[in-house]
């Protein structure tokens, strides 16, 4: 009796949970239909097709960045590569990339910003990325032999002193880029945007679904929606209110 009333319960949640997702689903969907007779023909077309590549199964992480050239250039070498989503942790520095060099690559890739710590690598872990620390240091694997299988995070530490020793000691993995020169390293941002390209040409290779699910597309569709539209965030605020 005990086990027939704990499998009806689990059954009724399921099916709660599975209400309260469509419900919400339902709802994301009605934002971005009402949001899109504020748009142009053009840039709805550029949504639409954009989004379809979006992914978010390669996870930069910037550590404590301070230059806002190399901000930008990563920002731009990101978006470039069809990820959408940058963590910056921030310390020292303020993340602020040059608007100049992003060649508006922010209006569509998501900045979250979070301390320069631990506890903040171990949440983006506990959302089940694998964090990788690109550095030569602790028998690096070479990018080229790099074989992706999970989504990851790739941290990349500050221009002056690279990642940090905390974040070697915590990361799963170090990922390198390999060097034919005289020269020990790329610039941080060349390194990102070296990272970046050739993990997307893995995944396109790789027959992993690696891209954005339905909930995760919808709300970064509604995202740029309301960046693309002047006064977006008050339209969007307004409609929610009614």
């Amino acid at each position: 009796m005990i086990n027939f009333i704990k499998s009806f319960y689990n059954e009724l949640r399921s099916i709660l949970l599975l209400k309260r997702n469509r419900m919400q689903m339902k709802d994301l969907a009605q934002t971005f239909e009402y949001l899109k007779q504020f748009l142009t023909d053009e840039r709805l077309r550029k949504i639409e097709h954009f989004s379809q590549e979006s992914s978010d199964f390669v996870l930069p992480v910037m550590e404590d960045i301070y230059q806002f050239r190399n901000a930008a250039a990563i920002v731009r070498s990101v978006e470039a590569c069809g990820f959408h989503k940058v963590v910056a942790m921030e310390e020292e520095n303020v993340f602020n990339p040059n608007l100049t060099v992003t060649k508006g690559a922010e209006t569509w890739v998501e900045v979250k910003k979070m301390a320069k710590d631990i506890s903040s690598l171990q949440e983006i872990k506990n959302e089940g990325y694998k964090i990788l620390a690109v550095s030569p240091e602790k028998n690096a694997v070479m990018l080229p032999d790099y074989h992706i299988t999970k989504p990851i995070a790739l941290v990349f530490g500050t221009e002056l002193e690279g990642v940090s020793e905390e974040v070697l000691d915590f990361a799963d993995e170090t990922l390198a880029i390999p060097m034919y020169g005289f020269t020990k390293s790329f610039n941080v941002s060349v390194a990102a945007g070296i990272c970046m390209y050739e993990l997307k040409q893995k995944l396109l290779r790789s027959g992993i679904e690696y891209k954005l699910n339905e909930e995760k597309l919808l709300k970064m569709k509604i995202r740029w929606a309301v960046n693309s539209i002047r006064s977006g965030h008050e339209i969007l605020e307004h409609y929610l209110k009614t």
